[in-house]
């Protein structure tokens, strides 16, 4: 065995060798497609024939030891200095011998392998002639033989020529992808190593074309940037641009799979990468939780163990002997009695505590003026008028500007000594010893943080801002109006015992029904249908036919009401008979337009209809326990709801959407449920008198009016008390209404001040209703210290009507 010493490019090419021997042996079992023919062994093959094809292949693709030579050469060419040339030419020498060592040992392998593959080329000649059985034996015989040579001859394809393969690799810098690409069936999952710049951050190499060195210092070009436009293109054409990622360490561009994808989508939204990692599995309690005694030896203990120790007595009677002299007590007994404990603790303690550290230092005296100069200037010092004014505050000292007579001296030391320096001294001490000192905090609040942030009127509109129209024609107070459903026309009730209907466009009086009495309440009927106005005169209520309007509804309705029903077994109770009565209608009564009359026992103050116009109720202040009735027009029947007194009943309304009642009372708001007959809700106004009521639309929401000055708002949602409290008017709330279609209600007043206000209700039932004041309109005239009596809103249009004391109506727009 002839030893050699090599040099480290050799010994890191042999290592370089072995390790891609490991390699190749591993590529050789994997599922490749094209490393299949060039990993077959001889032996495997079916005849002959195939055996030389694949030998001779195997050689053909083999690299030849010229390239080895020319390599070597390469590396002697290189310039070096005198003293590196010496040892070099004696390990140029000691090398040819190692290359002759060599190369005869590689000729003896290649003969070897040539008389191989002629023993084999003869074996398969003969064994053509043979049958299928003898084929199947021979071949298996010179399979093992094969196997046997390869085994002893190390297979000279891997060992001799890899070396030389190997070293063409390590020199080229850039491996051709077409031409040989050892990547292309590689299946190992380790790292990809085509940068073999080594483990440096790359941003060293921002500034220079190249990107690190390889094993021979050599540079690694930076690979060719693509121009924008192109890549672009190539992004529109590709369609797996958008799953494509560039590798920093290798410049290449990454198509990244289904399984990367799902791997980075579970790592952004916060979940564990593994998809199959089962994050809540059920807890195993591999070890028990139960405390054994066990002991650490199983011999029994001696019986030394159970006699007492001399060390041990020595203490004990120490310890005796303590206790009789009274040098050692015992340990008090707890005491069973319960422990009690000051909540708020005396001010001894803390004031004392407090002083230690959380000390507050004393108030310095304040810095002295001019006036206290020695020679002060001319307009500090008193004349004749200021001096006397000092004087003359001698009973009341506190009131002087100064406590001391400004002087003039000529020098420092002619200033005598101060006469009240013993007591200004005297109560500083005081002030330090007596007067407490304590930390207050100082909030600083602005004006304008106290004031709500609401947004601005005009963000607001629309809303009625001028006074469009007069209507005129009442001689006295006009108490009520009421507008038709179809926005068309409007009446108005008037203490001189007449309604007028009026028509909005024009202003024209279009017709006048006198009563002879005070008209206290006018509402339209809300069913379109229907051509109805309920008319409150003294005790009675009057259905009239007001005659505007669509004929065929007119007609509709006179026929509709001049039937008369068949009240059938039906009998009204003696109380309810009390109280009210249907009275049948003469011609007289019906050529004034009068269709149905209801007498009551008291006078009615006002009357309302259903969403629905069939049932309207009517309200009795007087009344007690019958002050409130609610009828049924189709069946001209009546019923009294209230069996008790709730005290004097201001207003009633119905609720637009749900079968409830609202009952104002001089207090407060009742809420009844009529299905189930029951009050469900009582609404704490915290008023002295509730003037009127109103509801929004969507029936969550009611406003009230009273009569010292408030309006308030309910959310019925909320609370049973008031949402907010609204005070903008000077003197009693006649009259509250909402707008049936824009986020506005109004507010009347006998300070003859309209007030219009912005109230939006959200759907979402976590957001409070928004209300801001937008517009104050003043037109009405005091009459008797009473102003505005009734407001309404146009059903359509953001217009508002008032009625006032001053025999007028007027309409907003």
């Amino acid at each position: 065995m002839v030893k050699r010493k090599l040099n480290p490019v050799q010994v890191s090419l042999d290592e370089v060798a072995s390790t891609s021997l490991k390699a190749h042996t591993t590529k050789a079992s994997s599922k490749s497609e094209k490393l299949k023919p060039k990993a077959v062994i001889p032996s495997q093959a079916k005849n002959g024939k195939e055996q030389k094809e694949i030998l001779k292949e195997v050689k053909s693709s083999a690299p030849r030891r010229s390239t080895r030579k020319a390599n070597m050469k390469k590396v002697d060419e290189e310039p070096m200095d005198e003293h590196s040339k010496d040892e070099k030419s004696d390990e140029q020498s000691e090398d040819d011998s190692v290359l002759g060592t060599e190369e005869d040992e590689d000729a003896e392998v290649d003969g070897d392998s040539d008389e191989t593959s002629e023993d084999e080329e003869e074996a398969s000649d003969e064994e053509d002639d043979d049958d299928s059985k003898s084929d199947s034996d021979s071949d298996a015989e010179k399979s093992s033989e094969v196997d046997d040579e390869g085994i002893e001859n190390d297979n000279p394809f891997e060992f001799s020529d890899m070396n030389e393969a190997i070293s063409q690799k390590v020199e080229a810098p850039h491996p051709n992808p077409v031409n040989g690409n050892e990547y292309e069936e590689d299946s190992s999952d380790e790292e990809d190593i085509r940068n073999t710049v080594g483990n440096v951050p790359l941003n060293w190499y921002d500034e220079y074309p190249h990107i690190g060195y390889d094993l021979d210092g050599r540079k690694l070009i930076r690979p060719k940037q693509e121009d924008k436009l192109d890549e672009f293109l190539r992004r529109m054409e590709d369609p797996n641009f958008w799953r494509t990622v560039k590798d920093l360490q290798t410049g290449q561009n990454v198509v990244l799979s289904d399984k990367d994808l799902e791997f980075v989508k579970r790592i952004q939204s916060g979940k564990i990468p593994d998809a199959n990692f089962e994050n809540f599995a059920p807890w195993i309690d591999w070890f028990s939780s139960d405390v054994l005694d066990t002991p650490l030896r199983s011999m029994p203990p001696s019986k030394t163990s159970f006699l007492p120790s001399k060390i041990d007595k020595m203490k004990i009677s120490k310890m005796v002997h303590a206790i009789k002299m009274g040098w050692m007590k015992p340990k008090p007994k707890p005491s069973t009695e319960p422990n009690f404990y000051m909540l708020w603790d005396s001010d001894d303690k803390s004031d004392e505590m407090r002083r230690v550290h959380d000390h507050i230092p004393a108030p310095k005296v304040r810095l002295p003026n001019n006036a206290e100069s020695y020679n002060p200037p001319a307009e500090y010092l008193f004349d004749e008028k200021e001096m006397k004014d000092w004087e003359s505050k001698d009973d009341e000292p506190w009131k002087r500007r100064y406590n001391f007579i400004p002087q003039k001296y000529k020098s420092l030391r002619e200033v005598p000594a101060y006469d009240n320096y013993t007591k200004e001294r005297f109560q500083r001490c005081l002030d330090l010893y007596i007067c407490p000192r304590a930390k207050k905090m100082r909030l600083t609040i602005k004006a304008e943080d106290l004031v709500p942030q609401l947004p601005n009127p005009k963000d607001l509109q629309p809303f009625p801002t001028i006074c469009s129209m007069i209507f005129k024609g009442h001689s006295q107070m006009v108490r009520s109006i009421t507008l038709e459903p179809h926005g068309q026309f409007f009446a108005s009730g008037s203490e001189d015992g007449t309604v007028k209907v009026w028509e909005i466009a024009t202003g024209r009086c279009m017709k006048t029904f006198e009563f002879g009495c005070v008209i206290r309440w006018v509402e339209w009927c809300p069913n379109k249908s229907l051509s109805l106005l309920a008319v409150a005169a003294d005790s009675d209520v009057m259905l009239i036919n007001p005659g505007v309007g669509d004929k065929l509804i007119i007609e509709k309705t006179d026929l509709l009401l001049s039937e008369t029903l068949d009240q059938g077994d039906y009998h009204p109770s003696e109380r309810l008979k009390g109280a009210v009565q249907w009275e049948p209608v003469d011609e007289e009564k019906w050529a004034k337009g009068i269709r149905i009359l209801i007498r009551h026992f008291k006078n009615v103050n006002q009357v309302t209809w259903h969403a629905k116009g069939d049932y309207f109720a009517s309200v009795m202040t007087d009344g007690q326990n019958r002050s409130v009735l609610i009828h049924q027009l189709s069946s001209r029947r009546s019923q009294l709801p209230l069996n008790k007194s709730k005290g004097l009943i201001q207003c009633v309304l119905f609720h637009p959407i749900r079968p409830i009642f609202f009952i104002a009372t001089q207090r407060h708001v009742r809420v009844y449920d009529l299905l189930k007959q029951e009050m469900i809700k009582k609404l704490i106004s915290g008023a002295k008198w509730i003037s009127s009521m109103s509801i929004h639309p969507g029936g969550d929401n009611v406003i009230v009016g009273t009569y010292d000055k408030k309006v308030m708002w309910f959310d019925l949602d909320l609370s049973t008390k008031p949402y907010q409290t609204l005070r903008f008017h000077g003197n009693a709330v006649r009259s509250v209404a909402f707008h049936k279609r824009y986020p506005l209600f109004a507010s009347g007043s006998d300070d003859c001040n309209l007030i219009i206000s912005h109230g939006m209700v959200y759907n979402d039932l976590l957001q409070n209703p928004l209300i801001v004041p937008v517009k104050k309109l003043r037109g009405h005239d005091k009459f008797s210290d009473f102003g505005i009596l009734s407001i309404m809103f146009h059903n359509m249009q953001p217009w508002v009507f008032s009625s006032g004391a001053d025999k007028t109506i007027r309409l907003y727009t």
